[in-house]
């Protein structure tokens, strides 16, 4: 995602006076605004598609993170094993 940040950057007081503007820009351009206070940045604010997009991808890390941390303490099975396990459960409760 490339944007300018000529126009993403913008100082608080110009949040709170265009509110309505800083929303559809962020909606209709899916670009992040880099909200700054006193000069420093200290906030973003951005469209709710893009916001839960990236919560998805963070959770899918997550999963990601502990898949290779089982795999690393030797927590696997073999796909077979499991398979078959899977069908001797169904076949017991069916």
């Amino acid at each position: 995602m490339a944007f300018n940040l000529k126009e993403n950057v913008k100082p608080i007081s110009y949040i709170k006076t265009n509110a309505a503007k800083m929303m559809k820009y962020v909606n209709e351009r899916k670009n992040p605004i880099i909200i700054t206070q006193n000069g420093e940045a200290k906030a973003v604010l951005m469209d709710i598609e893009t916001y839960q997009d990236t919560e998805d991808a963070f959770a899918l890390m997550n999963i990601i993170k502990i898949a290779e941390k089982d795999i690393k303490d030797g927590k696997v099975k073999k796909a077979k094993d499991v398979f078959t396990e899977i069908r001797t459960r169904l076949t017991e409760n069916g």
